[in-house]
């Protein structure tokens, strides 16, 4: 898809509205002036005027009025942004092409996993009756199974959006030990803000007494965040005003909920993004490479639904790409983030370690170990599965 094209033919039917309106209102100020000018001499006369004065007068407006052709101006400019509208449509349908269904191959699906797919989106985003809906009508009641999960999921978050913190404390004492094995300290942060939100209401015995019962236990692996808390004693009820105003930020709400969610779904074994959004994402995104290629190999009179694989790489942004497990079959090393998966032109796969020792320099050339291409450094990309 050409974007740029659509973005100037918009800039263009937005630049003509922009100066219809302008014109317009021109126009319009011009008429009301002159008929302010008019009643402003009505006015100033009084009784004093005749009806042949006061004729003679409306008769002067309408000339004036005749001569701006307020109408005429109206409907040209006016004319030249329908002129442009009715073009957009045009670079639209050159730029998108609507059957997308050039780009859909036929797989056969599990549809209970694709149903129970749905349904976990549906209970992911807290939509528990559409969920039901659906496992109900698709007789899948298997799927119900992350429903009381993402339930409670979403009470805790209910309650945090009120300031209430009850519930995630009760979850993450329960799950204490799963948490400190993810290396997570998400139960500090949310004693913490409890401990904020009370010394922000300036009862200073009731924040120094949950600091003693709640804090202390952490104070051997994080002193300097409990120091940090305890000086902020002095200024109990005027924290706003305070060094440690920092501490009352709202973004320590949003950041503690968005924390909240990715350790519940860590534990419940589910990733942090439903699974659905993401593929319908990555869709999305590739799917004009898709029409593309479609449309060029129809013009071929060749089917690529046939293909085992892509013939073209279809990019996609960094928020698709995943740990890559890779073993590099030269150097049987599993990948890493310092040494990833690369492709080289010929489209073989080898670790970037590997790579830059063939290559020896980065400025030479190096052959491909399973054929007889040769490439750089810089002609190969970083893959991620």
């Amino acid at each position: 898809m050409e974007l740029n094209t659509v973005k100037d033919a918009f800039d263009r039917v937005a630049k003509k509205q922009k100066l219809s309106f302008s014109k317009s209102q021109e126009v319009i100020d011009q008429v009301g002036h002159e008929i302010e000018q008019t009643l402003a001499k009505i006015h100033s006369a009084n009784e004093l005027l005749s009806p042949v004065d006061l004729k003679s007068l409306l008769v002067e407006l309408k000339l004036k009025l005749n001569a701006l052709g307020p109408l005429h101006q109206l409907e040209s400019s006016q004319k030249e942004v329908n002129i442009s509208i009715s073009k957009y449509p045009k670079v639209l349908e050159k730029s998108f092409n609507p059957d997308i269904s050039k780009a859909y191959r036929n797989v056969d699906f599990d549809f209970h996993v694709v149903n129970q797919i749905i349904a976990s989106h549906f209970y992911r985003q807290g939509l528990f009756d559409l969920g039901d809906c659906l496992i109900n009508e698709a007789g899948e009641p298997e799927a119900t199974e992350v429903k009381s999960q993402f339930l409670e999921m979403h009470q805790i978050l209910e309650a945090m959006k009120v300031r209430n913190l009850k519930p995630a404390l009760n979850w993450v004492s329960a799950n204490r030990e799963k948490l400190k094995q993810n290396g997570s300290n998400l139960e500090l942060k949310l004693h913490r803000l409890q401990y904020v939100e009370i010394l922000k209401n300036g009862n200073r015995d009731d924040a120094l007494s949950y600091a003693r019962t709640y804090l202390a236990p952490f104070a051997s692996l994080h002193l300097d965040e409990i120091q940090k808390l305890m000086a902020s004693l002095l200024w109990a009820g005027r924290l706003d005003n305070s060094p440690y105003a920092e501490l009352t930020s709202p973004s320590h709400w949003e950041r503690l909920t968005e924390e909240v969610t990715q350790q519940f779904c860590s534990l419940m074994g589910q990733s942090y993004e439903s699974p659905l959004s993401v593929a319908v994402a990555a869709g999305i995104e590739g799917l004009p490479t898709l029409l593309k290629l479609a449309n060029v190999m129809a013009a071929k009179k060749q089917e690529w639904q046939a293909m085992k694989q892509l013939p073209v790489p279809v990019e996609l942004g960094k928020e698709f790409q995943f740990h890559s497990i890779f073993v590099c079959p030269v150097s049987r090393d599993q990948s890493s983030e310092e040494n990833p998966p690369m492709l080289m032109p010929c489209l073989h796969v080898l670790c970037k370690q590997s790579i830059m020792k063939l290559s020896r320099s980065s400025a030479r050339t190096f052959k491909c170990p399973y054929c007889p291409a040769e490439a750089s450094v810089a002609q190969c990309r970083q893959l991620f599965f």
